[in-house]
């Protein structure tokens, strides 16, 4: 069955046409800038060259047009027609606790995704636009969901719940959901593959590092706790996310600032983190570089990006009550092999050892402990799509 993997933000859908029976990408590429005047399309064509070329795209319904024009194309495309297409499988993030599994898209799921949308107010709802859009073009076709936050959906209340009034979760949901939940669970599974051991007998702490950035505690194949919380800006010090802060020092900062909670988002979500430390950029590649030239800022926040790492990796240990596989994902833990060598070093007083030659590779599978370490140590790259697809043909098929 071929499957059309969707992933639709507020300006943008990023596409992926994968065979599910062999696992091959056939397509892939992403709409930006929708709505705008310079919106455009890229897409890597069959012979694996790419190209880059600006479509007026007002909504998304044309952007995703665009992308079946394109899968359809008689030079670019992969597909004689919309008819090969057996499902569509869409990420979206925010399903707080409606949702603990992949569903099979309905009028009803719709309405519950839109009731989710006070928590996910950038996010669900252009999901929701990229479902109804689908929908419009292929009304035939199956859809189904894959929520970030459904994986998450083990962990014990005594680690989602929040110290506030009771009442708030009751009335609000106001709780610990989690996110990047598709990746967590898809480098836990692939990683204990990859090792040749049984997933459901493992403690694992996944770390899903890069622009947006989490941890997960998993134990015997349930996530436990997970460091994002009820949006994905708790927990770990991310590109331009605040992580955990003082909840204080933010009714502090906007009483100082005379700050509404419109600025106050925008500050937490867009001007802090590695940005707002080292004022330079959010880019972790751009930080190294200020390191070597020597910024003093761009050390401190790799320093702090490191320290909440390594802290939650501490926290998780002890959560699980000891741990067996260590697992990096996502651009910063695939790539940048510094960091990792650095967590790893820090590691050694549980028993972690380090091979540097195989740290080298990037954005491969690779365990980069020693043979004598007694903590797996492996870097796995998140395959979100995939995942999706394969949740998308369990249930359509």
């Amino acid at each position: 069955m071929k499957i059309l993997v969707l992933n639709c933000g507020s300006s943008s859908v990023k596409y992926k046409l994968i065979d599910s029976k062999t696992k091959d990408v056939l397509a892939e590429g992403g709409v930006e800038k929708i709505g705008l005047a310079d919106s455009f399309l890229k897409f890597k064509r069959p012979d694996g060259s790419k190209e880059t070329i600006e479509v007026e795209m007002p909504d998304h319904k044309e952007a995703i047009r665009q992308v079946m024009k394109v899968l359809t194309d008689p030079e670019n495309g992969v597909i004689k027609s919309f008819d090969e297409i057996g499902a569509v499988g869409h990420r979206v993030v925010h399903g707080m606790e409606y949702f603990n599994k992949s569903v099979l898209i309905t009028p009803e799921v719709i309405e519950k995704v839109k009731e989710c949308y006070p928590v996910a107010p950038l996010h669900n709802p252009a999901n929701v636009t990229g479902i109804e859009a689908v929908t419009e073009i292929m009304p035939e076709v199956p859809q189904v969901a894959v929520f970030d936050t459904a994986f998450h959906q083990t962990m014990p209340a005594k680690a989602y719940m929040y110290a506030l009034p009771y009442e708030d979760y009751k009335k609000y949901g106001v709780r610990r959901y989690g996110f990047h939940g598709t990746s967590h669970r898809y480098v836990s599974r692939r990683a204990c593959e990859f090792l040749g051991l049984p997933y459901d007998k493992q403690r694992i702490i996944t770390c899903h590092i890069g622009n947006g950035a989490s941890i997960t505690a998993i134990k015997n194949g349930e996530s436990v706790d997970t460091s994002m919380g009820l949006t994905p800006t708790e927990g770990l010090m991310m590109g331009t996310r605040v992580g955990d802060v003082d909840p204080g020092a933010l009714v502090y900062l906007q009483e100082m600032r005379g700050a509404d909670a419109k600025e106050l988002q925008k500050i937490i979500n867009k001007e802090s983190g590695v940005l707002g430390i080292s004022g330079i950029s959010n880019d972790m590649r751009d930080i190294e570089a200020g390191i070597e030239a020597g910024n003093e800022r761009a050390k401190l926040a790799l320093d702090m990006y490191e320290y909440r790492i390594l802290k939650y990796i501490g926290a998780y240990t002890a959560v699980l009550g000891g741990v067996d596989i260590i697992v990096f994902t996502g651009g910063v833990g695939e790539n940048q092999t510094g960091l990792r060598e650095s967590i790893c070093r820090q590691l050694e007083f549980m028993g972690v050892t380090f091979n540097e030659e195989a740290n080298k590779a990037r954005g491969e599978e690779v365990e980069i402990s020693g043979k004598d370490s007694k903590v797996h140590v492996v870097c796995i790259p998140t395959d979100e799509e995939l995942m999706i697809a394969e949740d998308t043909e369990a249930i359509v098929g």
